[in-house]
């Protein structure tokens, strides 16, 4: 097959630099995992089941590590970017499938980046700043766009810094929920009371959903495998240790939000998290904690265009995508073609899209994504390779196939009409893509002829 999506690009006369080490790593994940979500979903979250917030986190966790292990061998199996896409070119050795998968991992990274621009230029911002959200959101996306470009060791570095200030807000916001709390100014009997106006069991599926969007790190990190020290090592102790950090990190502040503030109240707030600093009844300034929410939105941002823009390379590498997505930078080695590409995407969405819309569509896309990396992995089960690596239990994926298809039914008609779209224009260009290598080989067919001819001369 021509489109080997096995072939690492490392075979290529420039491919990237494995630069990253398994704290950076995990500080990817971690800080891709603790992002926007927790500081703006808890919310919506309280809207569907009440004060039992902890319960869809819960659900979203199981879905997440059942998933995790079905990465964790892949990506130690077969360490080059492209995620997704990759195996189910292993799998199954259809172009065109293994571009959809890719595409819509791409698309992904960049609606989600979209969604963030717009949280970021929202209400936290507007306590800080009366500017109109439009200039604000461009402006901010061109500022990651210019970190991406400058390395992927940049990029992670202002990554590590920005994980330690969003942890640090989100211990604070621990620590005085359990200062109400053992002041006796909670109220703890809140964390079993579900929305009076929507079923249990309905409303806890639909929350997981939302809940599921902050479980999102680990297929970010599976297209940074190219740029991972002796990812075999690093990738399964970096992403397990992330999400395990991430649900005891969740699990509190779901509980301890619902402590301090009362669902209805949670439900009603763009920045819940905002609203159990201010009726903790301590001294901590709201512009204090607005920032800290921007700099984890703006992180969440920022680790999602990376991912976007290395689909990217990794789709041109295989041939699935035009050749200049592939193109790096000479000295910083960064794929700056897809990188630019992405940030024009990311504003387009920003400009046209909304939040919620933008999060649901993000999680149906991941989904899809997923479903294809736990069917792959059972169908390369069989596949050996010459190196070490973490091995999942085959019950594991079934069990997130079944997860993934439930999750599935719980998504709108909107967003399904959205996610149709993005498979209508990856198609597009996944025939363009292939229009121009047939154009390409023949050109090079030709000149061999041409020079064969005249060496018999």
């Amino acid at each position: 097959m021509t489109n080997d999506l096995s072939v690492p690009p490392a075979a290529a006369p420039v491919g990237l630099k494995r630069a990253i080490g398994t704290p950076l790593l995990f500080a990817f994940i971690v800080g891709d995992t603790l992002g926007a979500g927790i500081y703006t979903l808890v919310g919506t979250m309280a809207d569907d089941v009440g004060g039992v917030i902890w319960l869809p986190l819960l659900i979203a966790l199981v879905v997440a590590l059942l998933t995790a292990g079905t990465y964790a061998e892949l990506i130690t199996k077969y360490p080059h970017a492209g995620g997704a896409a990759r195996y189910v070119d292993r799998a199954f050795g259809k172009p065109f499938l293994s571009f959809i998968v890719g595409f819509l991992m791409m698309a992904s990274g960049i609606t989600t980046a979209a969604a963030l621009a717009n949280a970021f230029a929202g209400d936290y911002f507007g306590a800080l700043f009366d500017v109109p959200p439009i200039p604000v959101a461009i402006v901010f996306i061109v500022a990651l766009t210019l970190i991406n470009l400058r390395g992927v060791r940049e990029s992670l570095g202002a990554n590590l810094v920005a994980s330690m200030i969003e942890v640090s807000g989100l211990v604070l916001v621990i620590v005085l929920a359990a200062l109400v709390f053992f002041s006796g100014n909670g109220q703890p009997e809140r964390i079993f009371e579900f929305a009076p106006d929507v079923p249990p069991l309905q409303g806890a599926f639909a929350a997981s959903i939302v809940a599921f969007f902050s479980f999102l790190g680990f297929e970010a990190a599976a297209n940074m495998a190219e740029e991972v020290k002796n990812p075999s090592k690093a990738y399964p102790r970096a992403l397990f240790g992330a999400i395990a950090t991430a649900a005891v990190v969740y699990l509190l502040i779901a509980i301890g939000a619902v402590i301090v503030v009362e669902p209805t109240t949670l439900a009603e707030s763009t920045g819940p998290l905002l609203e159990v600093v201010t009726q903790s009844g301590f001294a901590v300034p709201p512009w204090l904690f607005s920032i800290i929410a921007l700099v984890a939105i703006a992180n969440g941002a920022l680790l999602f265009m990376v991912m976007a823009s290395r689909v990217g390379y990794g789709l041109a590498e295989s041939g699935l995508l035009p050749h200049a997505f592939g193109r790096v930078l000479p000295k910083r080695r960064t794929p700056w073609v897809s990188i630019v590409v992405v940030a024009g995407a990311t504003m387009l969405l920003t400009v046209i899209g909304d939040i919620g819309t933008l999060a649901e569509t993000t999680v149906l896309l991941l989904l899809l994504v997923f479903l294809s990396a736990n069917v792959s992995v059972l169908v390369l089960k069989k596949d050996k390779v010459d190196h070490k690596h973490f091995s999942v239990p085959r019950v594991f994926p079934v069990l997130a196939i079944i997860a993934s298809i439930v999750l599935l039914t719980q998504q709108t008609g909107p967003v399904w009409l959205g996610t149709a779209g993005y498979v209508v224009v990856g198609s597009v260009l996944f025939f363009i893509a292939r229009y121009g290598r047939k154009r390409g080989d023949q050109k090079i067919a030709d000149e061999k002829a041409r020079t064969g001819s005249i060496d018999t001369v």
